[in-house]
């Protein structure tokens, strides 16, 4: 489980096909503190078990559903990456509740920039308007992200010169994919009410 409020960017320093999947090795800093093989980590808001590590870089595996569902297949040596270790039961919750499974890719459509932040609207199928709720919690690319606005097929949110600092988010132009996930408390709702018993 995640906050996603993201620790860092990392950088992809290898990323290699393995058979049906893929392997990066990511260089990090401050995640390093105490990560371990077998530990989960949000790379991108996808959650990937630590296969191997170093002092400065840990290897993932990535498996074919998981590059079938996300932009992870994308990513090369030199791709900056958001990076969040798992919560601990004792943190603080400042995002939301957020567990690495990325429900589907979405594209960025519009970027105002200014000031004080950006604005951007991102594009989804449809069929996932129904998890979204007017300043209700997004998951983008790993970062948790409040919903300024809300159409059918389409959202926008407000991003603050903090988090555009300390994210890859300020990487991001129209027509890149990023990855998307919906809240969980919506997603519960949604089946408690189509299989409640009466």
């Amino acid at each position: 489980m995640f906050t996603g409020l993201i620790e860092e960017a990392g950088t992809v320093v290898l990323a290699s096909a393995t058979d049906g999947g893929k392997r990066l090795c990511i260089r990090a800093e401050r995640v390093m503190d105490d990560l371990a093989i077998d530990h989960s980590i949000a790379v991108n808001g996808v959650c990937l078990t630590v296969v191997e590590r170093t002092h400065d870089t840990f290897t993932v595996d990535v498996v074919a559903e998981t590059l079938r569902k996300t932009t992870t297949g994308f990513l090369s040596a030199g791709s900056a990456v958001n990076l969040e270790r798992a919560v601990r039961m004792s943190d603080r919750l400042g995002g939301h509740l957020v567990q690495g499974h990325v429900d589907i890719t979405g594209t960025i459509e519009e970027i105002s920039t200014g000031e004080f932040g950006w604005e951007m609207w991102i594009a989804f199928p449809r069929q996932y308007r129904k998890w979204l709720i007017p300043v209700g919690s997004i998951c983008i690319d790993g970062v948790s992200l409040t919903i300024a606005d809300l159409q059918d097929d389409r959202c926008k949110v407000a991003i603050i010169p903090h988090t555009l600092s300390v994210t890859t988010l300020s990487e991001l132009e129209p027509g890149a994919s990023v990855n998307l996930e919906f809240d969980l408390l919506a997603k519960y709702i949604e089946n408690i009410t189509t299989y409640r018993t009466s």
